[in-house]
């Protein structure tokens, strides 16, 4: 494998570590300064027949994407040879699986785009910011189904395995290897580019939402909105649970 050019150790070393960089103080920074931004926007009151529908298939679909590049970016190649999975079940797997959840998160996506764009007080709703996340996200998700689908089509789909997981896990091995990137096809390292952009741009957008976890809400009492019990002011008001009478 050649050396790597100026522009392999930009592309691939400078670009991951300063988009990391980003992702990990712009969270920071946003739950420390915008505590009350941290939030979907949720446009569910404006319109929900559409939303019923493509909110699902994204976030379902998402998350199995999601999924599927843990296994196949983090997991080293031969940790699955060693429990005997070959190669070619992998790859079936892999690709059957990647195909199908791609499918449904661009078809989600779009029927999500389309509300914002054709329901009038949705669109009113959507910032410049909620376009660049979309742009950005719809744009990792089509080059990465593309990459996917045009290797399989020409039968020549390539091992990414070999070169783009392991150049990915040594960027958090502190032992970067642009080499290996740069000799990944241009399907592969376009969808990286612009999945370091996503990661760089989502501390500051709505995609915040997915660190929220709200647990309070097992134990935060019940919000009463109008009471039907007279005494209610002239006692003490109890933290916690009340019964129901």
């Amino acid at each position: 494998m050649t050396e790597p050019s100026t522009l392999d150790i930009m592309l691939w070393v400078v670009v991951p570590y300063v988009a990391v960089a980003v992702f990990v103080v712009g969270h920071f920074w946003r739950y420390r300064y915008d505590k009350f931004g941290w939030t979907t926007r949720s446009s569910q009151l404006y319109e929900s027949r559409l939303l019923r529908l493509g909110s699902p298939l994204f976030h379902f679909g998402i998350l199995v994407v999601a999924l599927g590049h843990v296994g196949g970016v983090l997991v080293p190649k031969s940790w699955t040879e060693a429990v005997g999975i070959s190669d070619t079940a992998y790859h079936v797997v892999a690709v059957a699986l990647g195909v199908l959840a791609g499918v449904c998160t661009l078809a989600g996506a779009a029927i999500l785009v389309y509300r914002r764009r054709t329901v009038g007080p949705v669109f009113s709703a959507t910032t410049r910011n909620d376009k660049v996340m979309y742009v950005l996200l719809v744009g990792a998700i089509v080059l990465g189904l593309g990459t996917t689908v045009l290797g399989n089509l020409t039968d020549h789909p390539h091992d990414y395995r070999d070169t783009v997981s392991p150049w990915f896990r040594s960027i958090f091995y502190l032992r970067p290897k642009p080499e290996l990137m740069a000799a990944a096809p241009l399907g592969f390292q376009l969808h990286a580019l612009v999945a370091w952009a996503l990661f760089a741009f989502w501390p500051f957008s709505r995609l915040v939402h997915v660190f929220s976890m709200p647990l309070g809400y097992l134990t935060r009492p019940y919000i009463v909105y109008r009471s039907r019990d007279p005494r209610l002011g002239n006692r003490p008001v109890r933290r916690g649970w009340e019964r129901v009478r």
